[in-house]
């Protein structure tokens, strides 16, 4: 078992590594769906305070990440796919991180609050919170819904672009955090499938883990008839227009087809050795068997961008039109 590499007494962390601590892949997510929110809402912003919103929302999301690697450093290190990151590799101390994150965590905070309104901020910190303390500390170890509760947190964002927009948050940004709240489960188990050894080596409860690779192809596949139809929705009230409505649905039909190919397929059980002669076919077995996870997984990622790409093409069009 790999052990978490010590931290030096003298930092050695270079400006890289604490960029890194900002998860920038997940931060990219969160700018464009928190984007869409406040160009769709359409509220009276000027655009200096809209682009303080983002870049808030931004260094906000960019905290949490690092609250969750500090807290998480021990538990990465385990994990062949987290154990390059900073704490787990001991660039960065844990102290450092820690401090890192709760200091853009009050100047994200503060200064989306006092640039735009307080309910942004009231909603950001609720997001900081809830990824750092109730996600990662509470939920992450105890339950194999870890992902389902925890996806809040990732949903949050276009509602905070709407509320910093327009000081309010009606249902309509509420069906977007929707969206991406019943979009996390099949995108975080379909990864959770061929990632399982790595879980199960850092006593982490995902469901590939604690119920299996079968019941989780299932509940992959319930979540899919799920989350499509609420995915096509903003097209059919008023929220989304043509453009939304033919992607939810072109992509929502290459979605559900995906879903039901890793359904049918053995992804994340472990190869027949009866089946499998010699290491190479094992492996072999392994690989194939993977790729409908893997698929799942990409595909997962350009039908949420796509779906909120055209929501914000059809609002700024509409904006330009006028």
């Amino acid at each position: 078992m790999t052990e978490p590499a010590a931290a030096p007494a003298i930092s050695t962390a270079q400006p890289e590594d604490f960029f890194q601590l900002l998860k920038p892949r997940v931060m990219s997510l969160v700018i464009f769906t928190a984007v869409t929110g406040l160009v769709v809402a359409d509220g009276e912003i000027g655009w200096l305070s809209a682009a303080i919103a983002v870049l808030c929302i931004a260094v906000g999301a960019g905290a949490a990440g690092a609250l969750n690697m500090a807290l998480e450093g021990e538990t990465d290190a385990l994990m062949r796919r987290t154990r390059g990151r900073p704490v787990a590799a001991g660039r960065v101390r844990k102290n450092d991180a820690m401090a890192f994150g709760a200091i853009l965590s009050v100047f994200a905070v503060m200064l989306l609050g006092m640039s735009t309104n307080w309910l942004a901020g009231g909603l950001l910190a609720l997001t900081i919170l809830y990824y750092a303390v109730f996600y990662t500390l509470l939920l992450k170890r105890r339950t194999p819904q870890n992902i389902v509760i925890g996806g809040a947190a990732g949903a949050f964002p276009p509602v905070i672009g709407w509320a910093a927009a327009t000081g309010e948050a009606p249902w309509q940004p509420w069906l977007l955090f929707l969206i991406v709240f019943l979009w996390t489960p099949p995108h975080s188990w379909a990864l959770a499938l061929y990632s399982a050894g790595d879980y199960a080596r850092a006593g982490i409860p995902m469901m590939p883990v604690a119920r299996g690779a079968k019941s989780t192809r299932l509940q992959i596949l319930l979540y899919s008839l799920v989350f499509v139809p609420v995915a096509v929705a903003p097209g059919l009230a008023g929220l989304g227009g043509p453009v939304y409505l033919a992607v939810s649905v072109a992509g929502g039909v290459a979605f559900l087809a995906l879903a039901v190919r890793l359904w049918r397929s053995r992804a994340g059980d472990q190869p027949d050795k009866a089946e499998a002669v010699g290491r190479e076919a094992a492996l072999y077995d392994v690989r194939v068997e993977a790729k409908p996870a893997r698929n799942l997984f990409a595909f997962s990622i350009l039908y949420l961008m796509a779906l909120f790409a055209a929501l914000l093409v059809e609002s700024l069009t509409r904006t330009v039109s006028l």
